[in-house]
């Protein structure tokens, strides 16, 4: 049976270090969705239009892509701030750098439209960034190269956050090791040194009458 009280310790936290690596992996190394993830993302990403259809157009587009990434923002800032669980929260930063990666994918296609979309539709992006919207599709690449960056900064924190206090319990480990090392091994505890051992022995100085 595992040790709950080093599970609680640190071995959770390393875990939830080991999957916000995972879902880092996929989003800046492997450049692909990450799987389960993804879906989430898309579902939410459409709910975001939906909950902005009565807003500007402008707003209406962008809603989707702030969405997929504001609701593992949330979620981070719940279980860091208000759960104080840094396990969790780590994972959902780097979810949300992740689903950052997955907008910023979307930003460099709107000058050529390449991707799939879901139920046709027009593209957010070419749209928020064409001549309707912010005029600035010369500068798609800028833009979706400046979101990558800032998501990966967020996926790394959240792997930093995720893993220190694995790191942090397993320097308060040591030196508790350490010193039940050196009791074990001290000439009292082994009864290497003689004259401390025969201070020990029921002798009892009793005064000649």
């Amino acid at each position: 049976m595992p040790d709950e009280s080093a599970w609680s310790r640190w071995g959770r936290y390393a875990a939830a270090a080991v999957l916000a690596g995972a879902v880092a992996w996929f989003a800046f190394i492997a450049h692909r969705e990450v799987p389960i993830l993804d879906w989430f993302d898309l579902a939410v990403h459409e709910v975001g239009h939906m909950l902005m259809f009565w807003a500007p157009r402008m707003v209406m587009f962008l809603g989707g892509s702030v969405a997929q990434v504001a609701v593992p923002l949330a979620l981070a800032w719940y279980f860091g701030l208000v759960r104080r669980d840094l396990a969790g929260a780590g994972f959902c930063l780097a979810w949300a750098g992740a689903s950052a990666w997955d907008v910023s994918v979307y930003i460099a296609d709107a000058p050529v439209q390449a991707l799939p979309l879901i139920g046709g539709g027009e593209h957010d992006w070419a749209y928020l960034l064409g001549q309707r919207g912010f005029d600035a599709i010369h500068l798609a690449d800028e833009i979706a190269g400046f979101v990558e960056f800032t998501g990966a900064l967020v996926a790394v924190a959240g792997i930093g956050l995720g893993l220190s206090p694995a790191v942090s319990g397993l320097r308060k480990q040591q030196p508790v090791l350490q010193a039940v090392a050196l009791t074990e091994t001290s000439p009292v505890a082994s009864g290497s040194d003689p004259w401390l051992a025969a201070a020990d022995l029921p002798f009892k100085h009793e005064k000649a009458g």
